[in-house]
């Protein structure tokens, strides 16, 4: 039991949390019935959200036939790196509420949503070679969860106008939560029992970053083990089993859930049960530790688990880029053991570490799908549209014609990759001349420029000869140089700037003088 809900919200009877449940029944027929605005219930398949999407279902369908005029919509995100017990649990309930809403003529319609394609997870951190997320780079929360849901929220609001998000937030999660509730509140939650229009409205929240967006939170103030009493006492009413639920929890130590995710205020959902199995926001995946070791079932989730750790190295220079991914070098002040030194911020992931990623996950996947209970045998942990994604980055962002991606999966799976993207297998470039320029070029610097080189013209081969030019220097501009005079490169105009700053006229000339042994090369450059 936490301290917030010690101090804020003291223990109910069951009489008095029977007695709250049949106001909030009465309450939530009120304010569906008080308009035509329709609602987005938030599901995430955890206690919360399902208590929520419960109470909801239980009093809508308490309302004569002819009153269930609005529709209801209850969404999911799937991130496509959902811990796969919890994905698969969301995915039977989806299917359930569906099934039961049709059964009992209900206006509930699921839906379950995905990011696109260019911005899922491993698109971004195999294929642009993004570092595993980090609370400095967040990277993910934003293109996993938060787009997909809030895209959804706005077709609803550009069709009728507006929208109230149905969320299972509780204040008694922590004091942050209480307080960002508060802030966003629109009057006071004062008199439940009122329910005239006025007193409706004072129900809802702001949306603090969707417009036309009113958030509503039934059981903002109950604690964690009201939750379960309910869940426990009352049926679930799709069909799903409250019990399970509740093994499923106990088969782990976190006890939060991942919520719908609609601004970066909410809480990363890292530490709890039903986050990414990937997220490395948190120091270790306890909940899925957990369950591997309680139950001897779940142990063929391990290679997931060892990714997970092997990913989550904090000091992890060592695998990435000295230039930042638009190929410039930048330098920031790094202090280790009372010792400062400027140093380059390191970039994304290198090929080497990139094709490590992608041949790890598919070992997974491989693997997985013999030793996975039957209901779990054809789990996907990186989709073909993924991959082909990925192979398009390899391909045509990063010059590596060496189509490495076909390579590795056929090396892993033992099958060959079936790439759908129109025109994927047009090259004039391959495997046969990556390996000759390795031959020819004397360091990775060259081979890169050499690659980027002759891909640039390749790209160029079918269309306008306009702007080639200008992909040539950029060319030059971000790999002509070896990585220790890029470095001192970079360090020279970093001087230069902090003496023109300073005012230091002898340093500037002297630097000055300095910064022509790294001239910008051009493309008359390598026509000379």
């Amino acid at each position: 039991m936490t301290e917030i809900q010690t101090s804020l919200f003291p223990p109910r009877t069951v009489s008095e949390l029977v007695e709250d449940i049949k106001n909030l029944n009465k309450e939530i027929q009120d304010l569906y019935c008080l308009d035509e605005i329709p609602w987005i219930l938030g599901y995430s398949g955890g206690k919360d959200s399902g208590t929520v999407v419960q109470l909801v279902w239980n009093a809508i369908a308490e309302l004569a036939p002819e009153k269930r005029t609005k529709k209801i919509y209850v969404i999911t995100t799937d991130t496509l790196v959902e811990n796969p017990i919890v994905s698969a649990w969301v995915r039977k309930s989806l299917e359930l509420m569906k099934s039961a809403a049709e059964a009992q003529e209900l206006p509930i319609e699921p839906h379950l949503l995905y990011p696109d394609i260019k911005d899922t997870f491993w698109v971004n951190l195999i294929g642009k070679g993004y570092p595993s997320p980090r609370h400095r780079f967040r990277w993910c929360t934003e293109r996993l969860k938060i787009q997909p849901s809030n895209r959804f929220v706005r077709d609803v609001v550009r069709a009728n106008g507006e929208v109230i998000l149905v969320l299972g937030t509780r204040k008694a999660e922590s004091v942050k939560r209480a307080t960002s509730m508060e802030k966003h509140e629109v009057g006071r939650v004062s008199d439940r029992l009122n329910h005239n229009s006025s007193s409706l409205k004072s129900l809802l929240y702001h949306s603090p970053s969707l417009p036309n967006s009113l958030i509503y939170s039934p059981i903002q103030d109950w604690r964690t083990d009201e939750v379960w009493i309910y869940l426990n006492q009352w049926q679930n009413p799709w069909g799903n089993s409250n019990k399970d639920l509740f093994t499923m929890y106990r088969g782990a130590t976190a006890d939060n859930e991942c919520p719908l995710v609609i601004d970066t205020s909410t809480p990363s959902c890292g530490s709890s049960r039903f986050g990414c199995w990937v997220c490395t926001m948190v120091n270790q995946d306890k909940s899925m530790e957990a369950m591997i070791q309680n139950d001897e079932e779940k142990e063929w989730m391990q290679p997931l688990l060892d990714i997970r750790n092997e990913l989550d190295v904090e000091d992890d220079y060592d695998r990435r880029d000295f230039r930042r991914i638009w190929g410039n070098v930048q330098l920031f002040e790094r202090n280790v053991d009372d010792q400062t030194s400027v140093e380059p911020v390191p970039g994304p992931y290198t090929k080497y570490w990139r094709e490590h990623w992608l041949r790890r996950v598919l070992e997974a996947q491989t693997q997985t799908r013999r030793t996975a209970p039957l209901e779990m045998r054809d789990i996907t942990l990186i989709t073909q549209d993924e991959l082909s994604e990925i192979r398009r980055i390899w391909l045509e962002e990063k010059h590596e014609f060496d189509d490495s991606l076909l390579r590795i999966y056929e090396e892993v799976t033992g099958e060959s990759f079936q790439d759908i993207r129109p025109g994927a297998e047009r090259k004039l470039l391959g495997t046969d001349e990556w390996e000759v320029l390795q031959e020819i070029c004397n360091d990775e610097m060259h081979l890169e420029l050499m690659a980027k080189l002759l891909d640039t013209e390749r790209q160029f081969h079918v269309k306008s000869r306009r702007g080639v030019y200008e992909k040539l220097d950029k060319c030059f501009e971000s790999s002509s140089r070896s990585k220790e005079d890029a470095i001192q490169n970079a360090h020279e105009k970093r001087d230069l700037k902090n003496a023109v700053v300073e005012g230091d006229i002898d340093k500037v000339k002297q630097l000055s003088w300095a910064s022509m042994k790294f001239p910008s090369p051009k493309v008359d450059d390598a026509n000379e």
